[in-house]
């Protein structure tokens, strides 16, 4: 990559990308000061108006109850669990919530093998009470019950106290690199000349001018294809049956560690309330069976910047069919730009699948730390997963796209 290409990718990828998380870094230290103390108890519903003013105290925005009934009264990982799992934790002080963790129960299938994971979810807590930070991740490591625990949006800091808990980071390969492309090189220079708060139309022009210029030398876009493949578009709702049909062909394929995609699943996965994007899921279809899926997400625009982007949430193919996948992998992107987003993005998936989009000249943004850490409770279990090819790591995992994109 180019110089130039380096700094393009930095600059997009600051300008677009801001992590819920990152307001846990002055909040989080393995070796804090001292703080006052606080009582530490697992979460009920009745700490959600709590949770919220730690959130608003953050600088994060607001959730809405139903999300929280849909994450701990309607998920369908409870069906599995033969143990009940707390809602998370919250440290309380003089009545007031002053940190917070979230429990998030999923079930994940590595070949024959059904495993209930724990995902680690919204940590939050007041500076003046960062000392017992890690009494909250104590907490939750310390369940019995999950075969495996999960830290999918990570920051450094973050990252850090995973590792003092015996975490691993995801092996999958360049997890922690971001692929993307700038679908409107004008609009995209006026929201990062907002970023940075610079406001020379000059600066704004070239910035453009560098961006187009450089689409076309490099042609970063995908290329379409002269095979012919049946493509449906239709909402998170209408995933039906033939979903599961798919899935269950999947579990038949090499053993890897699996999200659980039933058609059950992905329709809760995706119903966000309060919601300010929207998700499309497009199939390929042949001779009425379907072959593979891509569930894109496309966001409502910053409300800093005004940029959109679009991401895949999650792509699944037959055998991963390349065919197939390349086939979706151009819908998404074409749909994007339908969508007027600014960026398009992906982020995961096998080295194999990312290989599809190599002749499209994506920008990549490599991230300071794999935001993904994992821990097994069976030894021989988190031994196996030390290998990248025991994955299939995308935004579906954990708790990256479980949130709406106003949370």
């Amino acid at each position: 990559m180019t110089t130039t290409e380096k700094n393009m990718a930095s600059a997009i990828l600051g300008a677009i990308r801001a992590r819920r998380k990152e307001h846990v870094i002055k909040n989080t230290s393995l070796n804090p000061p001292a703080a006052s103390s606080a009582k530490l108890r697992p979460v009920t519903f009745a700490d959600f108006e709590g949770v919220m003013a730690l959130r608003r105290f953050a600088g994060w925005s607001e959730d809405l109850r139903a999300n929280w009934e849909r994450l701990w009264l309607h998920n369908p990982a409870l069906e599995n669990l033969s143990f009940e799992m707390p809602m998370g934790w919250v440290l309380e002080a003089q009545g007031r919530v002053v940190g917070y963790l979230g429990n998030i129960p999923l079930i994940y299938r590595f070949g024959d093998r059904v495993l209930v994971a724990a995902t680690g979810s919204a940590m939050v807590v007041q500076p003046e009470y960062r000392a017992m930070t890690i009494s909250l991740n104590a907490a939750f490591y310390a369940q019995k019950g999950p075969d495996l625990f999960l830290t999918t949006t990570a920051i450094e800091a973050v990252g850090r106290i995973a590792r003092a808990f015996k975490c691993a980071t995801l092996p999958q390969s360049d997890y922690d690199s971001m692929l993307f492309w700038v679908l409107q090189p004008e609009p995209f220079a006026r929201g990062l000349m907002k970023k940075l708060e610079l406001e020379s139309r000059i600066v704004g022009f070239f910035t453009a001018l560098g961006v187009r210029t450089d689409r076309l030398v490099r042609r970063r876009w995908p290329k379409r294809t002269s095979r012919k493949m049946e493509l449906r578009d239709i909402s998170t709702r209408e995933i039906g049956d033939d979903f599961d049909v798919l899935w269950q062909e999947k579990l038949g394929e090499t053993p890897r560690l699996l999200a659980q995609r039933d058609s059950a699943t992905l329709r809760w996965h995706f119903d966000i309330a309060g919601d300010k994007g929207s998700g499309r899921v497009l199939c390929i279809y042949h001779a009425g069976k379907l072959m593979g899926y891509a569930i894109v997400r496309h966001e409502a625009p910053n409300s800093e910047t005004g940029l959109r982007r679009s991401i895949i949430a999650d792509m699944l193919a037959k055998d991963d069919d390349p065919a197939v996948l390349q086939a979706l992998w151009i819908a998404a992107y074409e749909q994007a730009k339908q969508h007027g987003s600014h960026i398009f993005e992906v982020l995961g998936f096998p080295p194999k699948i990312r290989q599809i989009s190599s002749a499209w000249h994506p920008y990549v943004r490599k991230y300071p730390a794999c935001p993904f850490y994992y821990k097994a409770q069976d030894r021989n279990l988190h031994e196996v997963l030390a290998n990248g090819n025991a994955w299939y790591a995308s935004p579906f995992d954990g708790d990256t796209t479980l949130w709406g994109f106003g949370s």
